[in-house]
């Protein structure tokens, strides 16, 4: 069975409680700033991440077009030669921004055809494999604008649950806290005063008789 938690008492809590409610504030702001700077640099990165989407699209459609095109001239035979044997090269570059690392782009290395490979077919299939090459440019760059939206949205997230955290649980409790501390504290100087009435009261009667 869990204890209770005992209320905070005396003049020494409530300078404790009202530090502690002033540090809760003051972060509360802080993180209402950032969690606005979030949002902005996330819708930022969302629209960049629609661009790229909308671009890698139509890199994607040129291509498929330009291989439907080399496919109808050759046949699919001609499609063993249609790219190089080697493979495509990306380096995604990192940043920094309100503290989330993201990615910031990214380059792409192509695929080299060597001198022993045989050529395309057609000149459509030429056309097919440039193409693709922007394709896989348009791809990486694609993935690396929906990481960065989606780390960014992550953390906005983490950041605005702790802002409800201190709006809706902590600063209400140290709230209620110190006006029970002050309320206690108030009655306390209230009996204190009646007792030294009281007493003053007392000593007049004994000097009376």
């Amino acid at each position: 069975m869990t204890a209770r938690r005992r209320a905070p008492t005396g003049r020494a809590a409530r300078l404790r409680l009202r530090h502690s409610l002033d540090v809760a504030l003051r972060g509360a702001e802080l993180l209402d700033r950032k969690l606005r700077i979030l949002r902005k640099r996330h819708a930022l990165l969302h629209g960049q991440e629609q661009d790229a989407e909308r671009a890698w699209q139509e890199r994607l459609a040129e291509a498929e077009t330009w291989l439907l095109r080399g496919v109808l001239l050759n046949g699919e035979r001609a499609l063993a030669t249609a790219a190089p044997a080697g493979r495509a090269d990306v380096t995604v570059e990192w940043t920094v921004s309100m503290g989330v690392r993201h990615p910031s782009g990214v380059s792409c290395t192509d695929a080299v055809r060597s001198d022993r490979e045989p050529v395309p077919a057609n000149t459509a299939l030429v056309r097919a494999e440039a193409a693709y090459r922007e394709a896989v440019r348009a791809a990486a760059a694609l993935a690396s604008a929906r990481t960065a939206t989606r780390l960014m949205a992550a953390e906005a997230g983490r950041t605005a649950r702790r802002v409800r955290a201190l709006r809706q649980r902590w600063i209400p409790r140290l709230c209620s806290e110190l006006a029970a501390v002050d309320q206690a504290l108030e009655q306390a100087e209230h009996e204190d005063a009646v007792r030294r009435r009281w007493a003053a009261a007392q000593q007049g009667h004994g000097r009376g008789r």
